[in-house]
């Protein structure tokens, strides 16, 4: 039978087996599909947007905003919310935090000029003396601003270079950054410590390797950061001077493996001893002479004697003896 009304040929095809639902849903594909090209080909800098959807906002102060070297920072931290940003004038370092971390902001503004002199009486004023601080917001930021440094979430502090480095040269991208629970496990006094400590390997980055002796690393930026504080011996050293008065004297400088594990507060206050030892006989000067020279890669013991030789004019044995003596007048 002839159909009376007879529907128009593109109408009959539309309505034909759902084609129409079919060509709806193709369009609609189409435009979303452009427009996620089309924001993904728009460069990351046009416009304000890119303010709020790639680096976190700076709240209360328009200190340094603009200011180059805060630009990386705020692209790694947008992700955990907004920032401070505080400017010390006499370096002309930054300090960033979020605002649950104002309180350590404050006590680090405080502690940063007086550290990067005290960097500076051991080490000299040939190194980035406007450095980058940051107190991570949680243990996860932390772990990600500090991944490149092989840290983990329960490290309290550490320098992470963010780009790339030539040895030899001065790195103008490392950052100090400092987990959040720091200031709350060793107090105003520790965190100022901890500056100085950090700070020492901003400033000797250049002159240091790979793979260098970790005793001496750790040791000499842990006594330079002890060297202005007036703590005693007891108070620097707890873990070594309880050893030290059962009758446990180190037979050699500690190694690697140790810092890492149960052993690592024993490493670290090893090593500093070893190094206060050190500048006690021969003088700060000749101590950080000592680290140039063993800080340039991997040191076998014999490389390490050569240098011994070289620059104490002393045996491996004659330090030992000496240093242990020097331990023993001290374990009191």
């Amino acid at each position: 039978m002839t159909d009376p009304f007879p529907r128009p040929g593109l109408r009959s095809w539309l309505s034909s087996n759902g084609r129409l639902e079919f060509c709806i849903t193709l369009a609609s594909v189409t435009l979303l599909t452009g427009a996620c090209v089309a924001l993904i080909l728009v460069p990351r800098n046009a416009g304000p947007l890119q303010l709020a959807t790639d680096e976190a906002e700076v709240l209360g102060t328009s200190t340094a905003i603009d200011n180059p070297r805060l630009s990386s920072v705020r692209r790694d931290l947008q992700p955990y919310g907004p920032i401070l940003v505080r400017e010390v004038d006499a370096s002309q370092a930054l300090l960033v935090a979020h605002p649950s971390h104002r309180a350590d902001l404050d006590v680090l503004e405080h502690q940063l000029p007086p550290a990067i002199s005290d960097v500076s009486e051991v080490w000299g004023t040939d190194w980035n003396r406007a450095p980058v601080v940051v107190v991570a917001g949680s243990p996860a930021e932390f772990t990600a601003l500090t991944r490149s440094a092989g840290t983990t979430a329960a490290d309290v502090a550490a320098v992470s270079l963010t780009g790339s480095y030539t040895p030899g040269t001065q790195p103008t991208d490392q950052r100090v950054v400092f987990n959040p629970d720091a200031r709350r496990r060793v107090g105003n006094e520790g965190l100022a410590t901890l500056l100085r400590h950090e700070l020492t390997h901003v400033a000797t980055r250049a002159d240091t390797a790979d793979g260098a002796p970790l005793w001496i690393l750790e040791g000499f930026a842990e006594y330079v950061a002890q060297r202005s504080q007036g703590s005693t011996f007891s108070q620097i050293a707890p873990t070594l001077t309880t050893r030290l008065r059962a009758g446990t004297l180190p037979t050699d400088f500690v190694v690697d493996a140790d810092f890492t594990g149960v052993d690592a507060a024993y490493a670290y206050e090893s090593a500093w001893s070893a190094c206060a030892f050190l500048a006690d006989r021969y003088g700060t000067a000749t101590l950080t002479a000592l680290y140039k020279q063993l800080a340039t890669g991997p040191k076998s013991p014999a490389a390490q004697d050569a240098v011994f030789t070289d620059v104490l004019r002393a045996s491996r044995a004659e330090l030992l003896d000496g240093w242990r003596a020097w331990l023993r007048g001290h374990a009191v």
